[in-house]
């Protein structure tokens, strides 16, 4: 294995070092014979890990692989992404999950770390098999019905107390389904002048409260998916001032975007949950910076062509996220003083790792720690365009807008998996 001497590095945005990797490790001693990586006016952080990426594989290799999700993945800085378990077949067997482990280690380009179905099928009717997945080879220790809400109060308990006996986690999609039968959009007064069904934030609300009751009078940790109003962020506030074991994430897109862009009727914008109020955007940056939201979590959505390019009514929900989620959160947290770099590291990778229980992710950048670096650059900028992303879909919401920042170099223990910009 090559070592490289990462030289000049601003570490967590802190003064300027240099930095070996040797062996997979971060190293002291003798740079002798390393290979250099001029990193003056580079941030470094740990590896970004992603708690929410759809994959897509099994099933939809039209949207999506494994490959060019973790492709994508490595341009972001991501090290680690945990696919969720809406593919086809479900992610509902030790047998599946372990399949999308062993895709995601013969990629190599990050690591794969499986979540499990919550239900049989995504059904919500009966429990999956939690414990088999849970000791299989891929040690799933998130598990997730993400795209639909285990909106089952009993289902849900049952899970709580299920994944108790392996320190597992139950990420629930809050989402009231009697709330939002055929919902389109964020409710309020341009759903209806657009004549798209409303979807509302009590929707979301009651089930995220609902919840957390439920994980306090289990003991066991729930995890919140893409947190979406303000109304969210307070009940989360509250659950923690509890010390109820709740953790919960927000998406780069809802940190940036608001539901003013549905009046565009271009189906780019269709999300679930959907782009919310400017005064959602704003409780929901104020939450990550306060820490009442634990992380940043993507969900990369990727989808084929045809099923974006159609009416907004037809066309399915969700946006891609990997590959510009550094540079959404620098745009919204860090150039508007909400954090600085550290912040940005705790919530886009150590705490992430934290709640996946990922050994070796997230860690210190310290001697002899795995080396799971990326080098970022926050003083240039950039026009995204669709058709230059790693990603096998194009469908995102940001093609032509200029945003901040660059991904120069990501390290996957020692060994680099983008260099230069370039994947390796």
């Amino acid at each position: 294995m090559t070592d490289y001497l990462i030289k000049g590095a601003s570490v967590l945005g802190g003064e300027p070092r240099d930095v070996l990797l040797r062996e997979g490790l971060i190293a002291d001693g003798s740079s002798s014979g390393a290979e250099v990586v001029d990193a003056d006016g580079l941030v470094m952080l740990p590896g970004l890990v992603d708690l929410h990426t759809h994959l897509r594989e099994p099933g939809r290799e039209d949207a999506e692989t494994v490959e060019t999700g973790t492709r994508a993945a490595a341009m972001g800085g991501f090290t680690a992404v945990h696919a969720m378990a809406n593919t086809e077949p479900v992610a509902d067997t030790a047998g599946v999950v372990e399949q999308v482990w062993r895709l995601g280690t013969e990629a190599g380009y990050c690591d794969v770390q499986p979540v499990g179905a919550v239900t049989v099928g995504l059904a919500g009717e009966r429990l999956a098999e939690l414990g088999a997945m849970a000791d299989s080879a891929a040690r799933v220790r998130v598990f997730s019905d993400d795209g639909k809400c285990v909106s089952d109060p009993v289902l849900m308990r049952r899970a709580l107390e299920y994944v108790k006996a392996f320190d597992g986690v139950v990420a629930q999609h809050a989402q009231e389904p009697r709330l939002t039968e055929d919902a389109q959009m964020n409710e309020g007064e341009l759903s209806g002048r657009l004549g798209l069904r409303g979807w509302p934030a009590v929707a979301e609300e009651s089930i995220i409260a609902r919840d957390c009751l439920l994980a306090a009078h289990v003991g066991s940790r729930l995890h919140v998916c893409h947190v979406s109003t303000a109304g969210s962020v307070e009940i989360v506030r509250w659950a923690k001032s509890k010390g109820w074991p709740v953790t919960a994430e927000v998406c780069p897109h809802h940190l940036l975007l608001t539901d003013e862009l549905a009046a565009s009727y271009d189906p780019i914008f269709k999300v679930n949950p959907p782009l919310r109020s400017a005064t959602d955007v704003e409780a929901l940056r104020a939450g990550l910076a306060d820490g009442t939201i634990d992380v940043v979590a993507t969900d990369h959505a990727p989808h084929p062509h045809e099923d974006k390019d159609c009416e907004w009514q037809a066309a399915a929900f969700g946006m891609l996220g990997l590959e510009t989620a550094l540079s959404i959160v620098q745009t919204t947290m860090v150039d508007a003083g909400l954090l600085d770099w550290a912040g940005v590291a705790e919530r886009m990778s150590t705490t992430p790792a934290r709640i996946g229980r990922l050994a070796g992710q997230g860690r210190p950048l310290e001697v002899g720690e795995p080396a799971n670096v990326v080098l970022y650059d926050p003083s240039v900028s950039r026009v995204v365009d669709a058709s230059e992303l790693a990603s096998l879909s194009r469908n995102t919401p940001y093609a032509g807008m200029e945003l901040p920042g660059r991904v120069v170099a990501t390290f996957l223990r020692g060994r680099p998996t983008v260099l230069d910009g370039k994947l390796c």
